[in-house]
């Protein structure tokens, strides 16, 4: 078997495989004697069929599977011997079945990308801090004092910061409706910044059955690009407005958090244990993220074309299922695969910069980590053991789990040799601004 590589881009490659006829020939007399011992030609008893008469009715075919059978068989091993690593299936050029001076074929395929892992040592990490202060309890507080608010109808007054109105609405851009006619019975509350910027504000200091008409530019980084930038018209009717009444912190309230007979200051304090514990894990991630950041900024690879087609596809997959949700396309949602390209290339090349960390360093999974990550996802829910059990029914779900843990365990390898500058952080700040 002869074999050569011709490299036609950075990560292309053209492999030529070529056998003596000889090797074909051996393997087609082994077909047609068996087929001689099976098939059935008129004139010739089961098993008498002479060896040229089976050549003319059935060579072209034979040669046809010998061929297929040689490419399966010797492309692997073609592979391991230029110890090639290809990324996908190949396309592969078959042969010219009329030939009989030997076989040849060409398989193409984009090979994975070589990581510098040497270019990871010291990476500048900005390590965010934070603690929680009296003043961050109230505020959580008071969030959970308005979760549990009532919607009250107070259609005697003008509207106001956070107010919930319910509107009926329609938006034009160059004349055309932005939605499937009048979007009625909408709420929204004021303040919550739900509508693009300015939408919200037009809403303060209207009355029940007021009407509205005012002007709003899109972002220039809005999602749908058709209207990024574009300034459209709404014209706004609001037919209902509702203030919230949130209840006190009496014994009640504090019951509806589990908590029978206890004070003002228990409930203080198991506010402030959740919150630690949300801090804690929010704190994790952003760390993480600091990390991979700097990994994306020390380390550009040039990434397989198919690998990252894979990820789009995927990336997009959610979006194609809730246009077949709505009968809808995804033009009509304005989603097009240019939308998911940098995001495919970012977890493309973390995964392989990620997984040649792993190997290269012989990182092995720590069940014992795996254990404490699932007892610490299940502490916040009311019965934490039925949701062990349930992590552990599952061995996707545990999977899940073990690849989160290897993650972590490759970041705090990362740390070990990193420059860490420490950067405090509003309680706040690190749990609006959380990315995942």
């Amino acid at each position: 078997m002869q074999i050569s590589v011709e490299k036609t881009s950075e990560l292309s490659r053209k492999m030529t495989v070529s056998l003596p006829e000889a090797a074909v020939q051996e393997k087609m007399a082994e077909r047609f004697k068996s087929l001689a011992q099976k098939v059935k030609v008129d004139g010739f008893r089961p098993g008498k069929v002479p060896h040229n008469v089976i050549q003319k009715l059935y060579g072209a075919q034979v040669r046809q599977e010998v061929t297929g059978d040689l490419i399966e068989a010797t492309y692997f091993k073609a592979l391991q011997e230029q110890n090639l690593n290809p990324v996908s299936q190949p396309f592969i050029n078959t042969p010219d079945e009329a030939s009989t001076e030997g076989f040849e074929y060409t398989a193409i395929f984009e090979v994975y990308p070589e990581i510098p892992l040497t270019d990871l040592a010291q990476l500048d990490v900005i390590k965010p801090i934070s603690h929680i202060e009296e003043t961050d309890i109230d505020e959580m507080i008071e969030k959970l004092r308005h979760q549990k608010a009532q919607w009250i109808e107070v259609n005697d007054r003008p509207s106001q910061e956070q107010d919930q109105l319910t509107i009926n609405f329609t938006g034009t851009l160059n004349g055309k409706n932005l939605s499937d006619g009048l979007v009625e019975n909408y709420a929204v509350v004021i303040g919550n910044k739900q509508m693009i910027a300015g939408f919200e504000d037009n809403l303060i200091g209207l009355s029940v059955n007021a009407m509205k008409t005012f002007d709003l530019s899109f972002p220039e980084d809005y999602s749908h690009e058709n209207l990024a930038g574009q300034t459209a018209q709404f014209d706004v009717t609001v037919t209902k407005i509702e203030a919230s009444i949130a209840p006190e912190i009496d014994d009640d309230f504090i019951k509806s958090y589990g908590l029978e007979e206890a004070s003002i200051d228990d409930f203080r304090k198991d506010v402030k244990a959740n919150m630690e514990r949300e801090l804690a894990s929010a704190l994790r991630n952003k760390l993480k993220n600091a990390v991979m950041d700097a990994i994306n900024k020390r380390i550009q690879l040039t990434l397989p074309n198919a690998l990252v087609d894979e990820e789009v596809e995927n990336l997009m997959k959610p979006y194609i299922d809730m246009a077949k949700k709505q009968k809808s396309s995804l033009d009509d949602l304005d989603i097009t695969r240019d939308l998911f390209i940098e995001k495919a290339k970012e977890r493309i090349s973390l995964g392989l910069i990620l997984s040649e960390i792993i190997l290269k360093n012989e990182i092995v999974l720590n069940e014992d980590k795996v254990k404490e990550k699932v007892e610490d996802l299940a502490k916040s829910y009311e019965d934490p053991q039925q949701v062990i059990d349930w992590y552990y029914a599952d061995k996707k779900r545990l999977n899940d789990i073990h690849q989160v843990v290897l993650e972590e365990q490759t970041v705090d390898f990362l740390l070990l040799q990193s420059i860490i500058t420490e950067q405090h952080v509003e309680f706040k700040d690190v749990m609006n601004n959380q990315r995942h």
